[in-house]
Parts: structure tokens; sequence; C-alpha cells
């Protein structure tokens, strides 16, 4: 009786190493890690976003890994529960936002929708793109935006 060998444990980064293509999502977003003027957009929205209270409880999420991961929103059209799965899913998007899987600290999406919430009570969801279009055109860097149709294959009766 041969019983299968069981799966051995991996690395994250180890077979990121061995990967023989690089894909157009981490191309792109590895340009825009090099683009992305942090300190300058993050000037903008610290004073939004919450210290580590008194009462205890988890610490807040580094500043600039949520300012990236609402980029990512906006760039791929993600809803805040589809931002949390990519962010287990997509090892480029972790590594553009700097988020470790074995640290275990992928924001929620509670904890995504939180931190737009003051960016829109306080009429300041473009002012980051604002800004980083005007620091990538100084790069000859042109940002649009387009349509993302889903193309997901679902079961329908016959008949339909």
């Amino acid at each position: 009786m041969n019983l299968p060998m069981p799966k051995q444990p991996v690395f994250p980064g180890f077979c990121q190493s061995l990967k023989k293509k690089q894909t157009r999502r981490e191309k792109s977003l590895r340009e825009m890690d090099a683009a992305v003027p942090c300190p300058r957009l993050l000037f903008l929205i610290a004073p939004l976003y919450p210290k580590a209270g008194p009462k205890g409880g988890r610490p807040p999420m580094p500043l600039e890994t949520m300012l990236r991961i609402y980029f990512l929103q906006n760039w791929f059209a993600l809803s805040d529960p589809m931002a949390e799965e990519m962010l287990y899913d997509s090892d480029a998007m972790r590594q553009f936002t700097d988020i470790k899987l074995e640290d275990d600290r992928i924001p929620d999406e509670t904890t995504i929708l939180n931190f737009h919430h003051p960016l829109a009570k306080h009429r300041l969801t473009e002012k980051p793109f604002v800004e980083l279009n005007t620091h990538l055109a100084g790069q000859a860097i042109t940002l649009r935006f387009g349509t993302l149709v889903d193309a997901t294959i679902i079961d329908a009766h016959s008949s339909t």
C-alpha cells in the first residue's frame, strides 16, 4: 500500500525566488513601488490616522501599508472584502504593501473600510491620487482609470 507523501512546508520567499517568469502585475507593482512618493502622501493623511490607543487591543496597521492597500483598491477596482482576499492570494500585492504572510498581520475588510472612511469624511479621497499623478507626470508616467470586466463563469440552467 502506497500512502501519499505529506507536502513539505516551503518558505514563501524561496518559492518566489524560483519563479521563472514575472507577471505583468508584479512588474507594474514593482514600478509603482519605486514611483509612489509615500512621505509626501503620508503627510497628507497622517493627522486622520488613529494612533495606538490606551485601551489596548491590536496596534493599528502601519499607515504606509494602509495607503498602499488604498491604492491597490483603486488601481484594481477591489472592494474591501476583495482587497483582504487579494492580500492573502497575491504575493505581488503583499510585497507592494510590505505585508509578510508569516507575520499574520493582514488587515481584515473592516480595518480597510475604517481607513478610507475618514478620507471620505474629510474629502481627501482624491488628494493622494492627485499627488501621485503630479509626481508621476514628472517621471513621464501616466496613470489612467479604466474599466475592469469580470468574466466569471457561472452554472446556469440550460433553458436560460
